[in-house]
């Protein structure tokens, strides 16, 4: 049993508190003007609204927290998305969704996500900090349970395929409990291996979620804040053969969260022959390493039928970032 088991009835009960606390600090902040709604003068809005096959947010690492405003701002992105001109299909968190794994934590998800108009589906992939400090199973059913009541599905599982408009999403998630990196299990390959022969069998690109990169990619070991932890940043001991997976087909779109690099020179890496990879900066904890590093941002993300168009958006301030684009050929 993780330590934080024990611990975790009285944090949770004080993080209860200071999450009610905090709202009515939040509020009259938001009132006074500290945390501005987003400007609507440049709505979501497709660049060509009439071809536009999928549409949807993705970014990572809200890592909510009762103890500290990580929260203020996926609830201005929530805000930007709301206002969109173009009605988003899903809503993409590539893991470390909360801080801590905490009911409190969990609750404060529901409160946002039953505020806004977020889109039409959720695509939640969970990460170290969701599942670090607790047995495995606990961590399973307080994701599962907060993701179910919050879209009334019937989730059971970290790993799990989604099809919207004809696209298929493949969520993956470690096999047990670990610290930073994740445990992809023998089986989850397998799965991972049949769910991608079915997806490209029709040569559409599909969309594989993961919370941690793979090895040596994106800069790694050096970036990530700068570190030189060798060990640090990537999947973990699966990762080549996770990559072999991902490689031995067409069209694939490896999103994935975990190094808070912000938008630039690590955002994209083309792996292999096939893996197109994409980086997602941190909605609420510090972004380094990129040439836009501000909070609340991602990319608002158009497929058309021969490309898909990641456009950076900063949503707090209602703004796309052109110059971090990312756009990817359908081949």
């Amino acid at each position: 049993m993780q330590i934080m088991t024990l611990l975790d009835p009285l944090v949770s009960a004080l993080a209860g508190i200071i999450q009610k606390f905090a709202s009515v600090i939040l509020a009259m902040m938001i009132s006074a003007g500290s945390f501005g709604a987003p400007p609507t003068d440049t709505p979501i809005e497709a660049l060509r609204p009439d071809e536009v096959q999928l549409t949807f947010t993705a970014t990572g690492d809200s890592q909510i927290n009762a103890f500290n405003y990580n929260r203020i701002y996926l609830d201005l992105m929530l805000q930007d998305i709301d206002n969109a001109v173009t009605p988003q299909d899903a809503f993409l968190i590539a893991g470390d969704i909360t801080e801590n794994g905490l009911t409190a934590e969990w609750d404060m998800l529901k409160e946002l996500f039953g505020k806004y108009n977020y889109g039409e589906n959720l695509i939640w992939a969970t990460g170290n900090h969701d599942i670090r400090l607790r047995d495995y199973e606990e961590s399973l059913g307080r994701f599962t349970s907060t993701y179910n009541e919050i879209t009334g599905g019937e989730l059971d599982s970290m790993s799990y395929t989604m099809e919207i408009n004809g696209y298929t999403f493949v969520v993956m998630g470690s096999d047990k409990t670990v610290m930073e990196e994740a445990y992809i299990s023998d089986a989850q390959l397998e799965w991972l291996d049949d769910s991608l022969a079915e997806a490209t069998a029709d040569g559409k690109p599909v969309f594989v979620v993961l919370h941690q990169p793979l090895k040596k990619t994106h800069g790694l070991p050096i970036p990530w804040g700068n570190g030189t932890n060798k060990n640090a940043g990537h999947v973990g001991d699966q990762s080549e053969e996770i990559q072999a997976v991902l490689d031995s087909y067409k069209n694939v779109i490896f999103i994935t969260g975990h190094l808070h690099l912000g938008m630039g020179q690590y955002t994209y890496e083309k792996i292999g022959e096939n893996i197109h990879a994409v980086n997602v900066p941190a909605i609420g904890k510090n972004n380094e390493d990129g040439g836009y590093n501000e909070f609340s941002t991602g990319y608002s993300v158009e497929v058309y039928e021969n490309e898909v168009i990641f456009r950076a958006r900063d949503y707090a301030k209602g703004m796309y970032l052109p110059e971090y684009d990312v756009v990817i050929p359908v081949e």
